[in-house]
């Protein structure tokens, strides 16, 4: 029987109560008395020299408080990259300067040149127009290709060029591979890209800043992922802050896909406005804005190739990728391509020999970092397109050649330097097989063409790293910054649980998950605790939410800290009831005797600590309230196998998903349905990708993707029925959960499984046609079906 409460019981989400209702507390619902608004002059042109800013016309116009240029931030901090890079050679990567508003020069469409502060946002924006920017503008770079040749403009005329970094891993590795590629009995070789994407969360950034004069203190309210990480930042490098003085709040916050985990200009425009002017200073982004300042995600262009053995066996893996940075480093850019991407070139298979190469390119287009997935999507999709392909070169079944390649044995120590903790390949192939009903396949693809319709299967495996850990290690590879996670749970006179997590939510289901972990672990019921996250006046220093990390870090932070309050609350039952600690049981919310009748409840426990009547004064200090920091000790392993069934009409292109089948393996699963609800997400995001979204730049920076108009997001027609699968258990081995992330696997899965079946429905046919680049249109599929 399914469970009515506690880990592993599909609990209905608490907070969807007041999100349905409309009574959610977003960023843009704030207003603080006497506020005034901003509005951005944005860039125009892709790269260009400005030679001179008038705002006299502007100032003069009704509403205006004050305009601000790039000249007030003279001797400010610019916004800093949170993970340096270090590339083969031992060199540090270029890192340019990447100042609040535009100083001297513009480097994208959207770069922010002056900021109008106003009574009213239209004042704001009527004045904005008024302003006269003297602009020389400059040839932009946009391929990557072209940025790195010699002469090319230069993004940043302070740097050597173009090229934020060389860096290649494990580079003791290549001469081996290439060795081993050189002589192989078989080399399948693949170009392909992984296209540029915008995030587009349904709720747009927001940014909020406040100082009090009185005081001294400043308050940012601001759509984040990670308020503490913006709080240092931006009071530590940007605007000089102590960070007692400073206060971040992200409430509710209406998606992020990685896209609000980043440091923006606007917010530490917002607060440093605010003490300027002496008012609160509001910004709310537009659709429009969002497109052209929020960091974008993906933009790879790869070469990977992969050599087999005579009998199939995989025997080495090589890649040449150009990754672009755009126009500035946001907070993990550098991160993105190399730690994220390169550790999992080994998918879930035993390659002996692997070397990645990755190429970090400034170009003239808005700032790329995380995106839902971050580095995994694009490695899974070059290899997951590479295997298929060799399996079609090879004539043999592509399943049958994953399956013999499987890691089988773990833990399992990859040649790109991490070491799976547990996983069972095999088994979630074998839910994949059942579900999709693959000995079925002939039969319904005999139905489609009966149709005058093409039907392809398409299969792929994916694993990710979560939790990014430990410290220490991350450390060695250039983070700025710990990633570990915090909680404090205080327990209340009368039982009730607060739990402060440095954790974030906005659209996880934190405020229903974690009560389920709290309640089973103590025996009570789960309304009796709360989660308290967002505010760092509140919360212990903390990472946020990214990279499928909630429960495997922010859980686990969480539940060494209840360990604490039961422990201590153990030591008060021993007391109460006259007995040794060490026979003290807790189940059911009540402690007992073990093998007596004696017992005292949760509830009489928590009172003793507040009421300290009768009690262990002696041993402890009243009260009931714990802190812990949590660092894991390494990734967490998520796996899957997916399938995708889609037909293709021959006479337009136009591909239709008819099946998508996701069997995945979480370790453990706290919550069932939100666990479902978060792979459905990222299926959704994954064939977004694969047919239909696409940023695009033309060769002067102009951005011809930048509204619903022109970028092709997925609609509920476009998507079918999802078959999801997660009854697939390896327990990750080093947390106290025994849980891997789940939040990124659909993203991450479900492009090569669409791309994978696409052409095995134009081969079908009898098209040789062995790859097209995502996304694919129906004139992308149409032209390929005509050579």
């Amino acid at each position: 029987m399914p469970k009515d409460s506690g880990i592993g019981a599909s609990t209905k989400r608490r907070e969807d109560v007041r999100f349905l209702s409309g009574t959610g507390n977003y960023t843009d619902d704030i207003n603080v008395r006497g506020q005034a608004y901003v509005h951005f002059l944005r860039s125009d042109v892709a790269h260009g020299r400005i030679n001179g800013i008038d705002t006299s016309a502007a100032a003069s116009m009704p509403g205006v408080v004050r305009i601000f240029t790039g000249a007030d931030f003279e001797g400010i901090g610019g916004l800093p990259c949170g993970w340096q890079v270090t590339d083969r050679h031992g060199e540090p990567m270029q890192e340019p300067g990447h100042p609040v508003l535009a100083q001297g020069k513009v480097r994208h469409v959207g770069d922010p040149i002056a900021a109008v502060v106003a009574d009213t946002y239209a004042q704001a924006r009527d004045a904005a127009e008024a302003i006269e920017v003297d602009i020389e503008e400059l040839p932009a770079v946009v391929d990557m290709k072209a940025a790195l040749q010699e002469g090319a403009a230069k993004v940043h005329d302070d740097l050597k060029n173009n090229l934020c970094y060389d860096w290649g891993f494990v580079e003791e590795n290549r001469d081996a591979v290439d060795a081993a590629i050189k002589g192989a009995a078989h080399v399948t070789t693949l170009e392909l890209v992984n296209q540029r994407m915008v995030a587009n969360p349904m709720e747009p950034r927001v940014a909020v800043g406040d100082f009090n004069r009185a005081t001294g203190d400043h308050t940012l309210y601001t759509t984040s992922q990670n308020p503490h990480v913006i709080r240092l930042l931006m009071g530590a490098f940007v605007l000089g802050i102590p960070e007692h003085k400073l206060r971040v709040v992200a409430p509710d916050v209406g998606g992020g896909f990685g896209t609000k985990i980043f440091h923006y200009a606007e917010e530490a425009f917002c607060t440093f406005a605010a003490k300027a002017v002496n008012r609160p200073v509001k910004w709310t982004s537009s659709r429009s804005e969002a497109f052209m300042s929020d960091a974008h995600g993906r933009d790879h262009v790869t070469k990977i190739e992969l050599a087999l053995d005579a009998d199939n066996n995989f025997v080495a893996l090589r890649t040449d990728t150009l990754a672009n940075m755009g126009a500035y480093l946001s907070t993990f850019a550098p991160s993105v391509p190399t730690w994220l991407h390169g550790t999992l070139m080994a998918g879930n298979y035993k390659t002996p020999l692997i070397y990645v190469n990755v190429k970090a390119v400034f170009t003239n287009t808005v700032p790329v970092d995380a995106y839902r997935g971050a580095g995994r999507p694009e490695a899974t999709y070059q290899l997951e397109r590479v295997i298929d392909k060799a399996a079609r070169e090879l004539g043999v079944d592509p399943i049958a050649l994953r399956r013999q390649n499987f890691i089988t044995e773990f833990p399992y120590a990859t040649p790109v330097a991490v070491e799976y903790d547990t996983g069972d390949y095999n088994a979630t192939m074998d839910k994949l097989e059942e579900i999709a009903d693959i000995a079925g396949f002939a039969a319904r693809r005999a139905e489609s063409e009966k149709k005058g319709k093409l039907r392809g299967l398409g299969v792929n495996c994916y694993i990710e790293a979560c939790g990014i850990a430990p410290s220490n290690l991350v450390g060695q590879l250039g983070a700025r910054a710990g990633l570990y996670e915090s909680a404090t749970v205080r327990v209340n006179a009368t039982g009730g649980l607060v739990v402060m997590t440095g954790s974030h939510s906005h659209g996880q289901g934190h405020e229903t998950a974690f009560p389920q972990v709290i309640a089973e672990m103590i025996g009570i019921d789960e309304s009796m605790v709360e989660i308290v996250h967002g505010d760092t006046a509140n919360a212990p220093m903390g990472m946020g939410t990214y990279g499928s990390r909630s429960l495997a870090v922010g859980g686990s932070a969480m539940v060494r800290a209840t360990e604490k309050i039961i422990n201590k609350a153990r030591k008060i039952a021993a007391h109460l009831m006259e007995a040794a600690e060490a026979d003290i049981e807790l189940k059911d919310g009540a402690f007992s005797v073990a093998g007596t009748d004696k017992s005292v409840a949760w509830g009489d426990v928590c009172l003793a600590a507040y009421v300290p009547h009768n009690y262990p004064l002696e041993d402890i200090e009243p009260g009931l309230e714990e802190t812990a920091f949590y660092d894991p000790s390494n990734f967490t392993y998520p796996s899957g196998a997916y399938a995708c069934e889609v037909e293709v009409d021959p006479e337009t292109g136009k591909v239709s998903i008819e099946r998508m089948i996701a069997a995945d393996d979480f370790g453990n699963i706290v919550n069932p349905m939100i666990v479902s609800g978060q792979v459905h997400g990222g299926l959704a995001q994954g064939i977004g990708q694969a047919l239909m979204e696409h940023c695009i730049y033309d060769d002067e920076g102009q951005l011809l993707s930048a509204s619903y108009m022109d970028y092709a997001m997925p609609r509920a027609d476009d998507l079918p029925f999802y078959e999801v699968d997660h009854s697939s258990c390896t327990p990750c081995t080093h947390n106290p959960l025994g849980v891997k992330g789940c939040g990124e696997a659909g993203a991450i899965g479900s492009p090569p499984s669409v791309v994978n079946a696409v052409i095995d429905a134009l081969q079908s046919a009898g098209k040789n046609v062995t790859h097209i680049d995502m996304p694919l249109s129906p004139s992308r599929v149409w032209a390929a079906m005509q050579g």
